[in-house]
């Protein structure tokens, strides 16, 4: 079967149902619950600490949430539609990173209050790349070549410093037990990938990508196991402890999009069949086979997990899956990927969506039971949902047409 047959699964009656629901869940409850709302005119940024219907529950500003919203909101603008108020929006994100989100060395923070005074500084690189996501994204959509510099840039400096040992302070004590995490490589792909559309030379994000993949490949991916690894040692040994032994299922499987996405751009099939690979071995580490959904962490050996939200449902693991699985359907029609897509979208819209207030809950029990009603904090705003609303839009759009 091929990427264009009409599978038994996807019917066309469900086609236009799924492309129905990304499509009005994007623009009618999930961008209507965030903006306005979120935008805080008298300070700068936006606001995403709220409760079930929309009331605030803190004004703290978390800078990943300010990044990832601005290139959400620019790339809603170049992708959908050119709406003013969203390439405004954006710029206004910006304008608070750029005012509020950087220390005097040149790092950023990951928590400030309401008027961006800073709270909260981490030794990781991912407030970083959502600068740079949303540098790129509204330089491409407003022309504006300054700010697609300023992204580059930044994005070299983040390279250095994952590069000059020291610069940044470990997790560990390298000492005794070095080790690497899967993070680094995801985050470094996906944001080079953004970069590149607003760059007239691929070539340097290309080099880029090529580098974190195999990393990816060499380090993380064990064949033994058929398994990604989240954190290893430094050569990608397997650790026998917890952090070695912890999987998250639902990061494996963003990151095996990230890399479909790249071997489709490219027309590259074995990029391809490595994303795919990845997806295949985390489903069956990940899908709880007695309640559904995508289980937050598993251990790879089946022994008890460290952390004590392992068998919670998250939001964001359901929303990588579903782009995932669609992904895979799209690229090599095989109704294996119908299925799972249909197992794990049913699954997760007859749960997380407020039908009352608009946009998803965040977090649920094993069992599907709700466990907070809020609807953003300092991880959860305007990003894993209307991302995997917008390309999965786009992916049934596709689908469609054959």
């Amino acid at each position: 079967m091929t990427a264009t047959d009409t599978s038994t699964i996807m019917s066309p009656a469900r086609v236009e149902a799924l492309l129905a629901t990304y499509r009005d869940g994007l623009l009618n409850s999930t961008l209507p619950f965030w903006f306005p709302r979120a935008v805080d005119e008298e300070h700068g940024g936006f606001m995403f600490s709220r409760d079930r219907d929309g009331s605030p529950l803190d004004s703290d500003k978390a800078i990943w949430l300010q990044g990832r919203a601005s290139w959400l909101l620019a790339t809603l603008y170049s992708e959908v539609a050119p709406r003013p108020e969203w390439l405004a929006w954006s710029r206004h994100g910006i304008d608070f990173l750029r005012k509020h989100g950087f220390d005097a060395d040149g790092r950023m923070f990951f928590l400030v209050d309401r008027e961006g005074r800073p709270l909260r500084k981490r030794r990781y690189i991912f407030s970083e790349t959502f600068m740079i996501a949303a540098l790129a994204a509204y330089g491409r959509a407003a022309g504006d070549a300054a700010a697609v510099q300023e992204a580059l840039e930044l994005y070299q400096r983040v390279q250095s410093h994952l590069d000059t040992p020291g610069v940044l302070e470990p997790k560990w004590n390298t000492a005794v037990r070095p080790m690497r995490g899967l993070a680094v490589p995801m985050i470094m792909i996906v944001t080079a990938q953004i970069l590149r559309q607003a760059l007239p030379d691929p070539t340097f994000c290309n080099q880029t990508i090529d580098r974190y993949i195999g990393e990816l490949r060499r380090y993380h991916m064990h064949p033994e196991l058929a398994t990604v690894l989240e954190t290893v040692g430094p050569d990608g040994e397997f650790l026998d402890h917890f952090d070695g032994r912890t999987l998250n299922p639902g990061h494996a499987i963003e990151a095996s999009w990230f890399i479909m996405h790249e071997g489709r751009l490219r027309g590259d099939p074995e990029l391809i069949r490595t994303g795919l690979t990845i997806l295949d071995w985390m489903w069956e580490r990940g899908w709880d086979r007695e309640y559904g959904g995508i289980t937050y962490f598993v251990d790879v050996k089946g022994l008890p997990v460290q952390e004590y939200w392992h068998d919670m449902k998250f939001w964001w693991p359901q929303n990588e899956t579903i782009i995932a699985t669609l992904l895979a359907y799209r690229l090599t029609g095989d109704e294996k990927y119908a299925r799972w897509h249909r197992m794990i979208h049913d699954w997760t819209y007859a749960r997380f969506p407020d039908p009352e207030h608009g946009e998803w809950f965040g977090y649920l029990h094993r069992d599907g039971r709700l466990s907070s009603r809020l609807k953003g904090n300092t991880y959860k705003g305007a990003f894993h949902v209307p991302r995997m609303e917008l390309i999965c839009w786009k992916l049934m759009e596709e689908i469609k047409a054959g």
